[in-house]
């Protein structure tokens, strides 16, 4: 938001953003005249005392904004996209680690978030704004987007499993796929991966063969049929 905030308004109780009530908030902007930005994220930890919300223009009364989000002590789904990604990501790093080293779990965790961003990439995301009938912004709010979730989604397993052909040729797979159904603009994100992708490969696998191998996409990871 530009302008100078008038004030801040301040958490009162630790936890995590589980969900806010915007066209509640909004309103509350319309009728004090005022542009009202909610500074943590749905998801983000916030201490007490930290910011919650800046006011820019008129006021609201701390309660009725207080009122208007809920604060728990773990992260939810309600409205927190990414914390699903966030939870399959983390079953397949944990599939990855030498300990467990179970990489078709992870490609079974990888045909899930293959799902998610096939289902996303053809959705319009959230603008993180609202805006009242004159086209006025009333709130303002940070939200993930497709760059955001691409990156959640792809970077910590593509790390995790540098050594695994199986993992290599999964990722290959789904950002291929998802190059061929998403917009041109969205696509970019997924070539950018795609590139991550092959320099992980070439620096990973010194056999040129093997190198070949993890080269191929693969909806199985291994097994699949060209």
């Amino acid at each position: 938001p530009s302008g100078d905030c008038r004030r801040t308004v301040l958490n009162v109780r630790p936890g995590h953003v589980l969900a806010f009530d915007p066209d509640g908030v909004a309103a509350l902007a319309r009728r004090a005249d005022c542009l009202i930005e909610l500074v943590p994220q749905v998801g983000d930890f916030v201490a007490q005392g930290d910011p919650l919300f800046r006011l820019y223009g008129g006021d609201v009364e701390d309660r009725d904004l207080q009122q208007a989000i809920a604060i728990g002590p773990e992260r939810t789904l309600e409205q927190d996209p990414a914390f699903a990604f966030r939870i399959i990501v983390d079953i397949a790093a944990k599939a990855l680690s030498p300990a467990i080293n179970d990489p078709t779990t992870a490609v079974l965790a990888l045909d899930q978030l293959h799902h998610l961003l096939r289902t996303v990439g053809q959705r319009d995301l959230d603008t993180g704004q609202v805006r009242d009938e004159t086209g006025r912004v009333r709130l303002a709010y940070r939200t993930p987007d497709w760059d955001d979730l691409v990156g959640l989604a792809v970077t910590e397993i593509r790390h995790y499993g540098k050594d695994s052909i199986q993992i290599a040729r999964r990722l290959r797979a789904m950002l291929l796929n998802l190059i061929q159904v998403v917009t041109q603009e969205r696509a970019v994100r997924l070539r950018e991966e795609l590139d991550l992708l092959h320099r992980t490969v070439e620096r990973n696998f010194l056999d040129g063969e093997d190198r070949t191998r993890a080269a191929r996409p693969d909806s199985m990871g291994m097994g699949g049929s060209p």
